[in-house]
This record gives structure tokens, C-alpha cells and sequence, in this order.
């Protein structure tokens, strides 16, 4: 059976996910699950863009949508979302493609593909979290990708296991009935990227980027 290998909130650091990418010893029918915010505050956002979608050459590989993607499709709709862009990281991301709408022109496919969870038997992966007291299928997709307390603090009633980003820890967030696997990569310097792999057997094995 497969693997599932985890990882979230990239942040434009390039450096850090090929380093992160060359400590795990994959097997060819691992299934990479990119849990969002790939975008803005690091150097690199586009060649982190890059590197995801080289990884679908030799992986399946799940891309999920993080609040940073969220902001970036919402912007020149939305005045608060153009704000967040704006104001969390979004300026080094116009950088790392030569303006803005070069984002769209490169990457739009990528970008307006991203799906807001992905569910499997055991586990759920997603972005941010869900209401803990509304039923997956009617879940806001506001709180898929931006949810923090109420959904960490609270037990939900899913049979699966909630595999998220979002809220940075300094390790690894460990619950009966969630992992949190956000270290805050792109916003402080020395933080680190975290993949969380998952064997069929249950084990949960965590790899750090130097």
C-alpha cells in the first residue's frame, strides 16, 4: 500500500524543499500531498511552484489549496484579499515572477486546479482545518483554509485523522485525532520545513529540512 508524505507552507522557500525533498527515501507509489501556501514571504515562490509540479513526474502528487493561494485568486476581485495578498508576502512573489500577471500566465492552470482537501480512509489533509461542528460537505471553504482555534482546540467527529497546516508550532502539533505540521517556514528565519510521512500500518514518521 502506499505512503502518504505530507507537506505545507513552502513559503517561497526553495532551498528548504529541495532539502527536505532530498532527505526522504521515497518508493515509487508514494503519494505527495501538498497541503497549500506554496506563495509569498521567501525568495522563490515560483520555482517552488516548479519543483511541485516536477515532483508530479515521478509521484502522484495531490495539490491542495492554502489561504495564501486563496488570497492570490481572490485579489482583484476582493479589496480584503488584495490587502492580504499585499500585506502577508505577496510583493516577493510578483518579484520571484517578473510581475504580476506573470503569475497567471505561468502558473494559472496550477493555481485555479488547487483542490480544497483530500480525503482518504484514514486520514483528511487540508490546508487550515474545518468547523468542527458542520459536515465535511458543507464545510465554508473560508475555514478550509483559514480556520485556527476553534478547530484545534475542539474534537471533531470525523472517523479520519486531520492532517493540517496553517498555524505555525515550534514542533510538530500531535493530537488523538490531528497532526499539525506547520513550523512556520518563510516567516521566521531559522524555522524549519516538515514532512509528515504515513505508512498504511499507522506509523507516523516526521523528516526536517536542515
Amino acid at each position: 500500500m502506499p505512503r502518504y508524505i505530507a507537506i505545507t507552507d513552502i513559503h517561497g522557500e526553495l532551498k528548504k524543499l529541495n532539502n527536505l525533498l532530498s532527505k526522504i527515501d521515497t518508493k515509487s507509489d508514494d503519494i505527495f500531498v501538498f497541503m497549500g501556501d506554496y506563495i509569498d514571504r521567501g525568495p522563490d515562490s515560483k520555482g517552488v511552484i516548479e519543483t511541485v509540479i516536477k515532483q508530479g513526474l515521478t509521484h502522484k502528487c495531490i495539490y491542495l489549496i492554502g489561504s495564501h493561494e486563496y488570497a492570490l485568486l481572490h485579489s482583484k476581485q476582493d479589496d480584503y484579499y488584495q490587502f492580504l495578498f499585499d500585506n502577508y508576502g505577496g510583493p516577493a512573489t510578483v518579484r520571484s515572477y517578473g510581475g504580476f500577471e506573470n503569475i497567471f500566465k505561468i502558473h494559472g492552470s496550477f493555481f485555479n486546479s488547487l483542490k480544497f482537501y483530500y480525503l482518504t480512509d484514514k486520514y483528511l489533509f487540508v490546508h487550515a482545518g474545518i468547523n468542527p461542528n458542520i459536515p465535511l460537505e458543507k464545510q465554508n471553504e473560508v475555514d478550509l483554509v483559514y480556520i485556527r482555534g476553534k478547530f484545534i482546540y475542539s474534537k471533531h467527529n470525523m472517523p479520519q485523522k486531520i492532517i493540517f497546516g496553517h498555524t505555525e508550532f515550534d514542533k510538530p502539533y500531535i493530537d488523538d485525532d490531528k497532526i499539525g505540521i506547520d513550523l512556520g517556514c518563510g516567516k521566521y528565519k531559522n524555522a524549519r520545513l516538515c514532512a509528515l510521512i504515513l505508512d498504511e500500518n499507522g506509523s507516523e514518521n516526521f523528516v526536517f529540512s536542515d
